[in-house]
């Protein structure tokens, strides 16, 4: 083996000896060498490449923020939300906004160490290091959430998150990030660590305490949960308050209402708390020892007990200021940076920005909210709504809750009032419900959107049908069943119809066919646009326009109570719309005004037309389905006008009304929207409303009795005219209508009294049949072939109107005065004597003329305006005929047998035809032999002796019993959207 290995060494010897071997290293050698060269060259630029590209895009991302001095940093670092004040009219304090979020501010030196070190160990372990970022820790975090690591330490530093907190907005995008290292970077150049850190400790959220009140900053937070000061946390309770931030809702220990969750939702909060704790150990601040002991710690047993619910006293009118206030500040912020309102309301991420910067405007600055709100009238009706005991039965409602798992809950009747000063428009008290809690948090006065029912027939229907001319209050309207275009066919509220009736008595008794058909009539004009958006009602969509049930108050959404009651307030302002407000002015703490409201009002209908409307409106408490109203009135002078509602299926019941100074509504209705009606209340479910309006109203006369009670009546204006009218036709009073006992009286504007005389009557006999039409008789059709013993519709009335459509007129009969009505003929009629030419020419004579018995009957002449038969009688063939007798059938029973008869046709113009075919009964006796009776017969022909033959003549039958229609339809019960008759 030895000797082997020296063979191949003494080869590989003569080898190298040749310089081979050191040739091919080196050529391997450099080969190599230039390829690494080469990538390491490229490398290099495009590193140089892609710092150049971030470095250009980074700087177009923060190219519109500003320098920041260091005196604007302090002031948002430092300033810790000085919490706005709120008061009521008359500077009467009510309490700080939104002061369900409590802090207190701490310095850095009463604050615990372990607090300290477990918050820079779990949110920026090189926060005493880095230059306000860290490049590895966004790195890091993007890491973790990738692979959803149990520890998620964040890409922010505690820097970063002051920034964010205090100057940025919560935006998730590239801008916002870059403007936060930018800024992250310049802070750390003004200020030194622990005033940093002291400002993130004092701004920082921490979920809720023991009462269910929102905390942030760390004193609040160790007081609120663990019932300590910051300084004395212990290792544990620091640990635990260190997680809270990352998810504060989650990981709080409390619930919403106050109290401790159960022991299954603590535990993500007990978790994150370890989580915490690991941290601490991995970075050195605990020992072995300590991390062990504070992981075995019982931190439940720490938790501070539940405390009574300190949220404020006036929580809807906090955040209904708190909302409004921030939109007043929100447009004004967007102003001063040149935008309108138009751009903020079409842009959602701009309107949210603003929201967002309002909100912390409305929270650092200290401002002093003042309201519109009268305190003593305010106190009184959250009382009155609290304690209302006709509300009506709880129902069943399944809930989702919390866990995701249904629920059955018992749902109470809900309710939602304002009250508004006319003129001015100051919302001077309102009920946002019957109590602000977890389960029940919405303001049922100035959020809820729902259907409004028939509070909509004043001011979409009637008032802007009066403004055009269309209907005035007299206006006769038929209320009878009735297909709307697009096959739209309303029912009334309580079924049944009631005839003609005056537009009047269609708004007092709020029946719906008339006013879908008065809103048919303006449809085309918009009135949505010209009226309801004009006062202030935003919530309509763009098929809400041209539906037909708008009229009746059912929208696709719905109205607000704010915004159905401001509508009204239109009408008790002499037609000018004020829009509806709450703030009356801001202040700075040092007394600046930065925002006073302003009053611009807006004229939507003429004085005329507004008195109109509410003179109608004052009949719906007068005598319509407002009349309980009445009864419960501690003032009923009070000049009132008002309006009912209730929505399809009895979901909704309303009652709003005016008077010359304010406009009060109320609403009520399940949360979930469900009947309202009760067999076991004593009320019903209008009455219900209607009485919890009238203890309100009541209560806020009494405390404010001059400007709640006026002693003055609206004022008519001037352009108002009472006039007599024809209730049938709306035309001037005629002879007939007189005869009837029709003629009423109205209110009309000067501008629309009627010009015409009444043409809706005929007199007596005044109509007959052609050719199996009524027609009205002409000046020389026979007095004996008319019928009617009173006074008849005239055709061309009915064909005008539409009437001639309905084959028993009596459906035209009105409950009111109704003996009146039934005097006239309800002879259906399908043709106008306009129609019937006179020809000039006879008859034709009637055909096949036999007889049975005493009766004779015939075929009827071929000519189409006949309108009876004369019979006449002789004693013998070929003897002297005389007259018998007259009908409008073709059968007649006559007086005597043993004569000759014959029968002519008589047309609409008095002309005869020839004589028929003669037809003799019984035995022709001799003239000379006639008796005393037969001679009398011949001299004085008898008329029909109305023979119960179903050939005789019997078209002037009596009328049907009216079934009021409730037979008709009863489907269209689903379309109604009215009030019950009270």
């Amino acid at each position: 083996m030895k000797q082997m290995l020296h063979k191949y060494f003494q080869k590989f010897k003569k080898i190298w000896e040749t310089g081979k071997i050191q040739r091919s290293s080196r050529v391997t050698y450099d080969v190599s060498w230039n390829i690494i060269l080469f990538f390491i060259i490229v490398g290099a630029v495009g590193i140089f490449f892609a710092c150049g590209v971030g470095a250009g895009y980074f700087a177009s991302l923060v190219k519109d923020e500003p320098i920041r001095s260091y005196t604007s940093m302090e002031k948002s670092i430092y300033n810790y939300e000085e919490t706005s004040k709120l008061y009521f009219a008359e500077d009467k304090y009510i309490g700080n906004i939104r002061s369900d979020l409590h802090r207190e501010e701490v310095a850095l030196k009463n604050v615990s160490d372990n607090l300290i070190h477990a918050v820079i160990a779990t949110e920026d372990e090189s926060f005493r290091e880095h230059k306000g970022i860290v490049p590895k820790a966004i790195v890091r975090a993007i890491v973790q959430e990738a692979t959803n690591a149990d520890v998620k330490t964040g890409g922010s530093t505690l820097t970063q998150q002051l920034i964010k907190n205090q100057i940025l907005t919560n935006e998730v995008s590239f801008e916002r990030k870059a403007k936060e290292i930018l800024l992250s970077l310049r802070l750390e150049q003004f200020f030194e660590k622990d005033q940093i850190l002291e400002a993130y400790l004092n701004i920082i959220p921490y979920g809720r305490d023991a009462s269910g009140q929102n905390i942030a900053g760390i004193q609040t937070a160790a007081s609120g949960i663990f019932d300590v000061d910051a300084k004395d946390l212990n290792l544990s309770q620091a640990a635990y308050l260190a997680g809270l931030p990352q998810s504060p809702s989650y990981y709080t220990p409390f619930l919403n209402n106050g109290g401790l969750k159960d022991e299954a939702d603590l535990q993500p909060g007990i978790n994150r708390m370890k989580s915490v704790l690991e941290r601490m150990y991995d970075e050195e601040y605990i020992t072995k020892e300590e991390y062990t002991k504070a992981l075995a710690y019982d931190i439940i047993a720490d938790f501070k007990e539940a405390t009574d619910s300190s949220l404020e006293k006036y929580p809807y009118l906090t955040f209904e200021l708190e909302k409004r206030a921030t939109e007043i500040l929100a447009k004004q912020l967007a102003k001063d940076d040149g935008y309108t309102v138009d751009d903020i309301e079409n842009d959602q991420d701009l309107k949210e920005e603003y929201k967002i910067l309002a909100d912390r405007e409305l929270r650092q600055n200290g401002y002093e909210i003042h309201s519109t709100i009268d305190k003593k009238t305010y106190d009184a009706f959250q009382k009155i709504a609290k304690n209302y005991k006709g509300y009506g039965p709880d129902r069943p409602e399944t809930i989702e809750n919390e866990k995701g798992e249904k629920e059955e809950i018992m749902e109470p009747v809900q309710t939602g009032g304002i009250l508004i000063e006319n003129k001015t428009g100051k919302i001077l008290s309102f009920v946002g419900g019957r109590g602000y809690s977890d389960n029940s948090q919405l303001n049922y006065a100035t959020d809820a959107e729902r259907p409004n029912g028939s509070t909509m027939k004043p001011i979409l229907v009637y008032g802007p049908a009066m403004e055009a001319g269309a209907v005035q209050p007299g206006s006769p309207i038929l209320d009878y069943k009735t297909t709307f275009a697009g096959g739209y066919t309303p029912g009334n509220y309580a079924g049944g119809y009631h005839g003609i009736v005056s537009a009047r008595q269609a708004l007092a008794q709020s029946y719906n066919i008339p006013a879908v058909n008065v809103y048919s009539r303006i449809i085309n004009n918009d009135p949505v646009s010209h009226y309801l958006e004009k006062m202030g009602i935003t919530t309509l969509t763009e098929g809400d326009h041209y539906n037909r049930s708008l009229a009746l108050g059912q929208p696709k959404y719905g109205l607000t109570v704010e915004e159905n009651v401001n509508a009204f307030a239109t009408i008790g302002n002499n037609g000018n719309f004020v829009d509806a407000y709450m703030i009356d002015k801001i202040e700075t703490r040092d007394g600046d005004v930065i925002y006073e409201h302003k009053a611009e009002p807006v004229e939507v209908f003429t004085p005329q037309t507004n008195y109109l409307t509410l003179d109608m409106m004052r009949d719906v408490i007068r005598s319509g389905t407002g009349g309980y109203l009445n009864s419960q009135l501690q003032n009923p002078s009070v000049d009132w006008a008002g309006k009912t509602g209730t929505s399809q299926d009895w979901k909704d019941t309303w009652f709003v009304a005016t008077n010359p100074n304010v406009t009060f509504g109320t609403w009520m209705g399940y949360d979930t929207p469900k009947s309202l009606r009760c067999g076991g209340c004593s009320l019903s479910y209008s009455n219900r409303n209607i009485n919890l309006w009238a203890k309100l109203i009541n209560k806020a006369t009494e405390l404010n009795p001059d400007l709640i009670g006026p002693g003055n009546n609206f004022k008519r204006p001037d352009g108002i005219v009472s006039r007599s009218y024809c209730a049938i036709s709306g035309m001037l009073p005629s002879e007939l209508c007189q005869k009837a006992g029709l003629i009423r009286s109205d209110l009309f504007n000067a501008k629309y009294v009627p010009t015409k005389t009444d043409d809706s009557l005929i007199g007596s006999g005044s109509l007959v049949q052609v050719n199996g039409k009524t027609v009205a008789a002409g000046p020389k059709t026979p007095k004996e072939f008319t019928s009617g013993s009173g006074l008849a519709f005239n055709p061309t009335f009915l064909k005008r109107e539409g009437y001639d459509q309905y084959s028993d007129l009596s459906v035209l009969f009105p409950r009111t005065n109704r003996d009146l009505w039934e005097k006239i003929s309800t002879t259906s009629s399908g043709v106008s004597s306009s129609t019937i030419n006179n020809d000039g020419k006879q008859p034709g004579a009637p055909s096949s003329v036999s007889s049975s018995g005493n009766k004779i009957t015939w075929a009827k002449s071929s000519s189409a305006d006949v309108v009876g038969y004369r019979v006449y009688q002789a004693a013998k063939s070929g003897g002297a005929f005389s007259l018998v007798g007259s009908t409008t059938s073709t059968g007649y029973s006559v007086p005597n047998n043993g004569t000759v008869y014959v029968v002519k046709a008589v047309d609409y113009f008095g002309l005869e035809s020839a004589a028929s075919n003669q037809v003799e009964l019984g035995n022709v006796s001799d003239p000379d032999n006639e008796t005393s009776k037969d001679k009398q017969n011949k001299e004085e022909p008898k008329e029909n002796d109305a023979s119960t033959d179903d050939t005789e003549n019997t078209d002037n039958g009596a009328d049907e019993e009216n079934n009021e229609g409730t037979a008709d339809n009863p489907e269209d019960t689903a379309n109604n959207s009215e009030e019950e008759d009270s």
